[in-house]
This record gives C-alpha cells, structure tokens and sequence, in this order.
C-alpha cells in the first residue's frame, strides 16, 4: 500500500488529506486562527471550584471556561506548584530539578483541598471544545515527538507495550537514562524500535528546548507589571506537522503542499529532521488547478461526507450525528438478491458496510459512541464473521477505540477517542445567487456579470493580471476556441487573465484573485466605483 499527503494551505484555513493507493481516507480541515489545538500550554488562573464534581473550572480565554478534573492535576502537581512558585519569586535561571517535589499528590484526595479560586495553574489542553462543552485541560505536561514523549517535573521511563522484545525496551531504556536531563521522564513510542542513539539524542535535545522556550515565556511573564491572565506559553506545532509526526512512515511516496511556502518549508525541515534520506518526498505544487482538484480530492470529499454514503453494489450507509452519539443505518438499496439466499446477500453487504464504515471512522474523526444498525443475519457464525472483519479493518486507526460483538437486535457498539469534533463537511451546495430564494437572473447574463467584475478591476485596480476561479463547466464555456470570450476580455480591458476550473465551486459561483494570491472583494470595488 501507497500513501501520499495532500496539503492544501489557503489565507484562512488548512486542509489536509492522507491518500492510501489514491482512496481518501484522512481529513482534516481547520482555521488558521485557530487558538485552541490539543498540546497548547497555558499559564492559567483558577475560575471556579466545583467540590461536587471534584474538579474546576479554568480560564483559558475560550467563551466556555476548561474543565480540570482532580485526578488531571497528576501526581506530581506539587512539583508543578513549586516551580511556579520558585519562577514567581524572580528566580530566572531556576534549577530545574529544585523544583522536584517527592511528595505525590494523594489519589483519593479532593480539588478544594489542592486549589482555590484564582490560583495560578500550568495546565495543558487534551480535548478541544467539542459542542456547549469547552477544552479539557491536564496538569501533565508533555511535548510529543516521534520517537519519544518528554514529560517533566517526574524521572520515570515507560515503552511503548507494542516493542515486545525484552532485550530492545532494556536497551532504549539504557539509551533514554543516559541521554535525558534530570527531572524529566520519558514515554518511548513504538516507532522508536531499533533507532540508533544519535536519532533519540537529536530528538530528546529538540524536545527539552520545547521545555525552556516554555519556561521562559513563563518568566517573562512575570516580570511584566499587572500582566493578565490567561496566556499562552507553548503553541503545538502546526497542524500539518502534528499530524506527519503522528503518521510518518517510509512508505510515503509523496508529500504535497500547495499554497503557502512557509508552510512547505516547515514540513521539508521536520521531513529533514526525522528522516533525512526522504526529505525529498516533500513538494511545493504549483500548478494552476487548485491542488485538491488536482488529486481528485475534491471529488473524494464530495462523495464521501454527507448524511447518505454509497458503496459498492448500490449498497449504502446512513449516517446521523446526534449530542450523545453517532447512528449508522446500513441498507442494501437496489442490490440484487444474491442467488444463494438472503442470509449470504446480508452478510454480503454487512461485510462491505464494516469496511466502508472503518473508513468513515477515520475520515470523519467520529469519536465517542457509534452504534451501528446492520441487517439482521440468523447465523451466528456469519455475525462472529462480520464482528471480526471489523475488529480487522479498525487497526489501522491510530485512535483508540473498542469493539462489542452484534447484540441480539443486530447492533454493534463502538467506541472511538473523540479529542476534537468530528470532521463535518457540507457538501451540499447552495446556490451563490440567487441565497436559497429560488429566483436569480437568467443565466445567460452571467457571462455579461461577469464581464462587469472585469472592467471594476481593471479600472479601479490598474491590475495587469488577474486570476479567476469559476466552476469548471463555466470554465469550460469561457475558455472555448481561439476566439473566446476571455481572450476577447483581455484584449479590451489590457489585462491577463487566467482562468482556473475549480471543483470546489457552484454552478455560478466565482472567486478573483489578484497577483499576490489575495482574494479581490469585487462587491466592494462596485461602491467605490
């Protein structure tokens, strides 16, 4: 199997896209803005202590305030409390292993017991708003990396359970002990079998200078005069790095990044750092055609989300998404009858359901609880088949996730790690002009319209060139012979213009760019003009 990462950076929002032999079958779209990603660090203040729950609730700056459970204080929150305190007093190059506190804090202990309101508190998030709710933060502070995850203010070593030779976790535990600084313990991932010292080194260094950005921000922070919580101290790398640091393997065949060049060179330097003899994987695309379209992306989207999704033989899933859980209802639609009976034809489109259903999982990041309706089948082998043909298809999630056989009504129970909300993309297209009314002006105008945008940007810009977006039937039309309507548009108004067919768009939907690859607002070039 083949896999290619498709990066689509834009002004606003970054989409990525994991391909496995040319299938999509990871998503992930996000803002840019965005503040609150899993693995940010901030110096906090307490809101609201909650003795029934045994938890607070701390300011982060969301809307909705983080929720800290007692046992997500962790046992070694009194060190955390020290160093605070110790970088409070005005210490700047504190002793990182004075902080060490051997005291732990005890288990069945109470929150009102540890923390009062307005405490400052080192916390970092673990789960992202999802719905009323606001981030889940812990007061285990780690830095993830690919081989190893560094986890301060504690000296333990732990090994992935997946390394299963004795001799191999004795001999990266040895490594570990001799490489790391003291007060800090280690997480060794399972990726990390049968690396040499000099590529845990490398990565150990990285990930303590983490560490000590951290602390200083912590430290300039306060020796600013009335400095105002919350803030941030520590930012997860991007996302597009986060999630090659999860998912890197030699078999990837290609890396693509389209837009933005930081971003193409913060992925090539991570690449080169984790494996420098692939760094040249990494590709800055710089066709025309929008990068999605390009590796039918787009296509794959379009029919991959949405309430209803088809697989082979006519056969289909339903998918509804509810506050408390995710329903899946698996149909057979218009597939003919297997000539073997209704029995072998069920099991036929339950097996074909577990599979597209594991894809959807991943695809859509459903997490929490998933129940699946499948057609009901009598024998009992024939269900024991289809538990384990699922079983089977969900090892390649890398979330953890659980898998109850068939209950006696035909239903799978299935629980998923759920740490952001579930990826929902529309794919239903509303009609860009006429706004949901049902009225818009007859469609041979549009080109007259269109023409109209043209002329506002060449005599209010002075632009020499101009990129337009449009879908690619309009494309198509405007494109079309050598006379065409754009080579006659350019000739007029003395300007290129450069038309782009593009999937994600409407039927009459536009989009002007100008040279610098900023979107022109031609509604607002007609006020002025």
């Amino acid at each position: 199997m083949t896999s290619e990462v498709i990066v689509d950076v834009q002004p606003k929002e970054i989409s990525i896209a994991l391909l496995e032999d040319k299938r999509l079958v990871e998503f992930q779209r996000e803002r840019r803005e965005q503040h609150f990603s899993v693995g940010n660090i901030y110096l906090a203040k307490v809101r609201r202590i909650m003795p029934g729950l045994n938890a607070c609730f701390v300011n982060v700056g969301h809307p909705k305030d983080a929720f800290l459970h007692y046992f997500d204080l962790g046992l070694h929150y009194r060190s955390v409390e020290k160093f605070l305190q110790l970088v409070g007093d005005g210490r700047r190059n504190v002793p990182f292993h004075k902080a060490l506190v051997p005291e732990e804090l005890p288990k069945e202990g109470s929150v009102q017991d540890t923390l009062k309101k307005d405490d400052e508190v080192l916390v970092q998030i673990v789960k992202e708003p999802i719905s009323t709710k606001g981030p889940r933060i812990t007061c285990d502070i780690t830095f993830p990396g690919r081989y190893i995850v560094l986890i301060p203010f504690t000296e333990k070593i732990n090994v992935s359970t997946k390394i299963r030779s004795a001799q191999e976790r004795a001999r990266l535990k040895q490594l570990i002990q001799s490489i790391k600084p003291k007060g800090f313990g280690c997480i060794i991932r399972t990726v990390a079998e049968g690396k040499r010292v000099a590529e845990l080194d490398l990565e150990m260094k990285t990930l303590v200078g983490r560490w000590n950005d951290t602390v200083s921000r912590i430290q300039r922070i306060r020796q600013e005069a009335g400095a105002k919580l919350p803030r941030l101290v520590y930012e997860e790398t991007s996302r597009p790095v986060a999630l090659l640091r999860d998912l890197f393997n030699p078999s990837y065949e290609n890396i693509y990044v389209g837009g933005d060049e930081e971003v193409f060179r913060d992925i090539q330097h991570y690449v080169s750092l984790i494996a420098p003899e692939r760094k040249d994987i990494v590709k800055h695309y710089k066709g025309s055609v929008p990068i999605f379209d390009n590796f039918s992306v787009t296509r794959q989207v379009k029919s991959g989300f949405g309430r209803t999704v088809t697989y082979k033989h006519g056969a289909y899933l339903i998918i509804e998404h509810t506050e408390a859980l995710h329903v899946v209802d698996v149909n057979s639609g218009n597939r003919s009858k297997n000539p073997e009976g209704q029995e072998t034809n069920a099991l036929e489109v339950n097996l074909g359901a577990a599979d597209e259903l594991a894809r959807q999982l991943r695809l859509r990041d459903m997490g929490g609880i998933i129940v699946v309706d499948f057609i009901d089948m009598a024998k009992p082998e024939n269900r024991q088949a289809l538990y384990e043909r699922m079983v089977e298809n969900m090892k390649q999630d890398r979330a953890r996730h659980n898998i109850l056989p068939l209950s006696k009504f035909g239903l799978m129970q299935i629980t998923r790690q759920r740490v952001r909300p579930a990826q929902d993309v529309t794919v239903d297209e509303a009609c860009p002009t006429c706004g949901g009314t049902g009225k818009i002006k007859a469609s041979l105008l549009f080109t007259d319209m269109l023409e109209e945008k043209v002329r506002l940007i060449a005599h209010t810009m002075h632009a020499r060139s101009v990129r337009l977006h449009l879908h690619p039937f309009v494309a198509a039309y405007l494109t079309k012979g050598i006379a065409s309507l754009r080579m006659k548009w350019q000739a007029k108004y003395r300007m290129w213009i450069n038309v782009i067919p593009n999937q994600q768009l409407a039927y009459l939907q536009y989009q002007f760019y100008d040279s610098d690859g900023e979107e022109i607002d031609v509604r607002q070039l007609g006020e002025m003009n």
